[in-house]
């Protein structure tokens, strides 16, 4: 897993001073500024942290207003379960399969034709239009399977992958190293898709999500390596310039 993020820390700063009542529901928060001195990071952190705390629903950024506390906190359906992003994945690989399945029932031409487009656009260098392609992708295969559970649940899975900071940075750092490979496992859900064949969508959806959590489990194993070897250099230059005093 990624190291957590400064913003996510501001963040999570914020919004234990709201729970404490340091500022109550529909009071105006301090500006960048006057936060960013507080909690001793810049200004740009202090404005990644709020646009997060605004997609959970805790804060409101009114334009030439300001930020404010939210007067109602997200109710129990609107409100993000502290999910990891093996979580969030192994979910997503249960439901996604089955709505790959239910969706080479009943998929339209125009939906194929959509698909298409956006595996195509899956391989445009810019980043931000490769992750919408993605996002557009599977809500398109959910909503191919005509049934409006399906697409909810769907739905409410993309919005914890790109609503929770941990998750959303943890697939940032696998997805954007592995465009080329993502590309070509939506190709293959794409063609049995248009094959309208239900277990070859199934299976090659379950294998695009396979590939994703042995490559968050790799990155985990490399994160967890660097931070060991971070610290044993540490230890060195601590206790060998100890040796050397007198």
């Amino acid at each position: 897993m990624v190291t957590k993020r400064l913003f996510q820390s501001v963040a999570e700063q914020i919004a234990q001073l709201i729970d404490e009542g340091a500022y109550p529901p529909g009071t105006r928060l301090p500006g960048e500024r006057e936060l960013a001195e507080n909690l001793g990071v810049s200004r740009v952190t202090i404005r990644e942290a709020e646009i997060a705390l605004q997609a959970i629903g805790r804060l409101e950024i009114k334009t030439g207003s300001g930020v404010y506390v939210s007067e109602n906190r997200p109710s129990l359906g609107e409100a993000l379960p502290k999910a990891s992003a093996f979580e969030v994945t192994e979910a997503r690989l249960l439901v996604e399969s089955e709505s790959a399945a239910l969706a080479a029932h009943n998929i339209s031409e125009e939906s194929i034709e959509r698909l298409e487009a956006l595996v195509d656009q899956m391989g445009s260098h810019n980043q931000d239009e490769a992750n919408e392609a993605d996002e557009q992708f599977h809500l398109t295969i959910a909503e191919a399977s005509n049934n409006s559970a399906m697409v909810h649940t769907v739905k409410s899975l993309w919005r914890m992958r790109e609503e929770i900071p941990e998750v959303k940075a943890t697939y940032e750092s696998v997805c954007d190293h592995d465009a080329q490979t993502r590309t070509e496992e939506h190709r293959a859900i794409f063609d049995a898709l248009k094959a309208r064949d239900p277990a070859g969508a199934r299976n090659a959806m379950r294998e695009h999500f396979h590939r994703l959590l042995e490559s968050m489990l790799e990155a985990t194993e490399r994160r967890a390596l660097e931070e060991v070897q971070q610290q044993a250099s540490e230890s060195r230059e601590r206790f060998l310039a100890s040796a050397k005093i007198g």
